[in-house]
């Protein structure tokens, strides 16, 4: 089956994939991900991994994501009901970036001096504050290199957190491929925030910046967010629809009062443009699928309510054009990695179903 280019203007193709093997054997423990023999040139999509989480205010561990998701997708059975073999397509996992980690370790440590004194309230905290920009700004120009490459070799750059705030060089270069191009953004949080804590590039500021610095984002669709502060409600009142929010609130209302899942879905799907990309924190999700997370919330979406958004994103006609997922956290057990891995896979597939490669 000939593959479509990740984007319009390039054409290629990768290799061809090396079909030869059992996808219902165990996984070795040095396998790639989800167990799969293919390398990056062989594969439609390739997963960047992010470890990296300076910025996070309240638990820790989201820098551990990528590589406790990598263990747990091994387990995770190739074949799917919905959507069926999206490994045929070839799924690979680029290397652990370990400038990343370093990054990541030493804006950590200075991001520590400024969140215990309560923000960048004397010299010392400002200037640790704008060291922590600087990383920011470093990581946001390797994750936009990184992705813009791959979409050049007609790949799906599919970013995996860390911290929420690591897909803004991602979005940054799907929306120049896409301009117009429509954002579902799952999470317990609306991210909208100017600044937190004296970093302009916090988890909690993520689509402030993505739709005050990304021009060619079309709009943002925003569902089960129900921690929200006054500038952020402010900001979604007055952005004349580029930003609908489906608050969690709103939801459980609306479900209670017997309207079906499938129909909200399809509403939420309604308000997307015909190229989407998938910005998701597992936050978003009842925090019951995942304990370990940074900022658990109490609420969210079921596993197969948010698996419904994908479907009603396929019925729509909606094409997904990239994603991330962030905010996976491995907490005291592999559970969060294990849901983690699995709507890494169901994202995935729904991706590659719409964009008619499986």
């Amino acid at each position: 089956m000939k593959r479509q280019s990740a984007a319009p203007r390039n054409r290629a193709t990768a290799q061809p994939r090396n079909l030869d093997f059992d996808p219902d054997a165990a996984a070795g423990s040095s396998s790639g991900i989800y167990g799969l023999p293919f390398t990056v040139a062989e594969s439609a999509v390739v997963i960047v991994p992010v470890p990296f989480e300076a910025t996070t205010s309240y638990g820790a561990g989201a820098s551990k994501g990528p590589r406790a998701v990598l263990e747990a997708s091994r387990q995770v059975d190739l074949f799917d009901r919905e959507t069926g073999r999206p490994y045929a397509a070839g799924i690979a996992m680029l290397d652990m970036p370990m400038r990343v980690a370093r990054w990541n370790l030493e804006a950590k440590r200075l991001a520590r001096i400024v969140i215990a004194r309560g923000g960048p309230v004397d010299r010392e905290t400002r200037a640790a504050a704008a060291k922590v920009n600087d990383f920011g700004d470093r990581l946001n120009s390797w994750i936009y290199e990184t992705t813009a490459r791959l979409l050049d070799e007609g790949k799906m750059a599919v970013t995996l957190g860390g911290d929420h705030s690591v897909p803004f060089g991602a979005i940054r270069a799907y929306a120049e491929r896409f301009p117009g191009l429509g954002i579902l953004h799952l999470d317990a949080h609306a991210d909208l925030r100017c600044s937190f804590e004296g970093f302009t590039w916090s988890h909690a500021s993520i689509f402030h910046n993505v739709m005050t610095r990304i021009p060619q984002v079309g709009g943002l669709v925003q569902v089960g967010v129900r921690d929200l502060g006054v500038a952020e409600n402010a900001m979604i009142a007055e952005s004349a629809g580029r930003i609908v929010t489906f608050f969690d609130a709103d939801l459980a209302a609306r479900k209670d009062a017997g309207v079906p899942f499938g129909q909200i879905a399809d509403e939420i799907a309604g308000h997307l443009p015909e190229n989407v990309y998938l910005s998701w924190d597992i936050d978003g999700l009842d925090p019951t699928l995942c304990p370990g997370t940074g900022t658990p919330v109490p609420g969210g979406l079921s596993w197969n309510e948010a698996i419904g958004l994908l479907r009603a994103l396929l019925r729509r006609g909606k094409r997904i054009v990239g994603l991330d997922l962030c905010e996976v956290s491995p907490g005291a057990s592999e559970w969060d990695a294990n849901v983690g891995a699995r709507l890494l896979y169901k994202m995935i597939g729904f991706a590659l179903l719409t964009q008619k490669r499986i």
